[in-house]
Parts: C-alpha cells; sequence; structure tokens
C-alpha cells in the first residue's frame, strides 16, 4: 500500500470517527430534549396560543401523532444541543488542511456564527406571532383554523431556521473580504442593492405583510451589513 492510500484511509478513518461522535452528540442531545418535551413544544406553541387565544388547542389526527410530534422536536432539539459538538468535530476534521492565516479567521468565525444564530432565532420568535396571525387571518370569517401539532411545528422551526440562517450573512460576506472577493469599499458602493436584496429576503423569510414584522428583520440586516463594512475595513484594512 502506498503512503497515498495511506493517507486516504487515513482521512476515511478520522472522517468516520468525527461522524461517529457528532451522531452520539445528536443522539445525547435529542434524549436530553426528549426528556423536557413538554416544556420546549410550550415554548413553541406560545405564539400559537398567543394568536388563536384560550380555549383552542393544536391537534393530532391519528394515535401515532403526539409520539411523531415529540420524537420530531427531540431531534431538532438534538441537533440544536449538539452543534457545538458537531462544530468542533468539522474543525478537528478541515484544522489540518488550512493555513494559518485561515484557522486565525475560522476560530472566531465560529463563534460569530452561533452568536449571529442565536440573535436570528430570537428575533424569530419574537415575529413569530405576527406572521401566523397574518396567516391565519387571512381566510376571513369565512374559514376557522385546525392546525396539526407536526405541521404547526415544522412551521415554526423552518420560520425561526430561516430567521437564524439570514442573521448569517455578515460571516460569509467577512469570509469573502479575507479571500479578496470584494472589500469595504465595494461593500460601501453595494449599499443600495444590498438594501433591495435584504428587504426582498425579509419579505421572502416573513409571511406577514405589515411593516413592523419586515422591519424587524431588514432593519438588523441592514445594521449588520454596515458592521461588517466596518470589520472588513478596520481588521483586514481592507
Amino acid at each position: 500500500m502506498t503512503d497515498t492510500q495511506m493517507t486516504f484511509m487515513e482521512h476515511l478513518n478520522e472522517l468516520r470517527t468525527r461522524v461517529t461522535r457528532s451522531a452520539a452528540a445528536i443522539l445525547v442531545g435529542a434524549g436530553v430534549a426528549f426528556a423536557f418535551r413538554e416544556p420546549l413544544f410550550e415554548l413553541l406553541a406560545s405564539p400559537y396560543n398567543d394568536v388563536i387565544g384560550p380555549g383552542e388547542k393544536l391537534v393530532f389526527l391519528n394515535p401515532t401523532g403526539a409520539f411523531a410530534l415529540f420524537m420530531k422536536l427531540a431531534l431538532w432539539g438534538g441537533l440544536i444541543l449538539a452543534s457545538p459538538v458537531v462544530i468542533y468535530q468539522l474543525w478537528r476534521f478541515i484544522a489540518p488542511a488550512l493555513t494559518d492565516r485561515e484557522r486565525k479567521y475560522l476560530i472566531p468565525a465560529s463563534g460569530v456564527l452561533a452568536l449571529l444564530f442565536v440573535g436570528g432565532v430570537s428575533a424569530g420568535y419574537w415575529s413569530l406571532d405576527r406572521g401566523l396571525s397574518f396567516l391565519l387571518d387571512f381566510g376571513g370569517d369565512q374559514i376557522d383554523p385546525v392546525i396539526e401539532a407536526q405541521n404547526y411545528m415544522t412551521f415554526a422551526m423552518r420560520f425561526l431556521l430561516a430567521f437564524g440562517a439570514a442573521f448569517e450573512f455578515p460571516v460569509f460576506l467577512f469570509g469573502a473580504a479575507v479571500i479578496n472577493v470584494v472589500d469595504s469599499k465595494k461593500l460601501r458602493e453595494g449599499r443600495r442593492w444590498a438594501v433591495l436584496i435584504i428587504v426582498i429576503a425579509a419579505a421572502v423569510i416573513t409571511p406577514s405583510g405589515d411593516p413592523i414584522t419586515l422591519l424587524l428583520l431588514s432593519g438588523p440586516l441592514y445594521v449588520l451589513y454596515e458592521l461588517t463594512i466596518l470589520a472588513v475595513r478596520f481588521i483586514l484594512r481592507k
């Protein structure tokens, strides 16, 4: 067996180790989330309850509905709880292939990614009731909503994840500056396009048509864009 083949096998073994540890962390996280399934679901259902009011509940349509709901909730919770471990395992796998300069920026970038994601999810949770109110009122007085619990949870998680993902874009802009794709001058010159793209993206992500919900997402995104310009200018000196 040649050195190249040996190196390839070592990479495969390393990948298997990292994937196995990540999967184990997700399983442990899912177990913890399942143990706290009821308060977690109450937290997710709170915006719905605020919109619908007392006396109305989410429903399940078959005998296994509640069990399937909580298993799905446990899996989502496990992914979230295990995300630091998964990110660390990914870092350990790719770190040997990175240059010192790339490592210098990637480590703090991981922390910033996590903070921005939490901020985005928090903003999404705050605006979830407004989005629900718009969608549920869309049927008017002719249609009464009967929402299945699994469908609601899927909608809520996608809504929150969309907000979280939207808040990540400054890190990718900064990364583009690191590899000399953009600089602070180009970002400043692109402000008008940035505003347009941010507003369009916010309108797509938020189902509500009211300006407050739109501003809740587009406002912070534009602030993050301006902060990215400052970071590129003063940290990268570009």
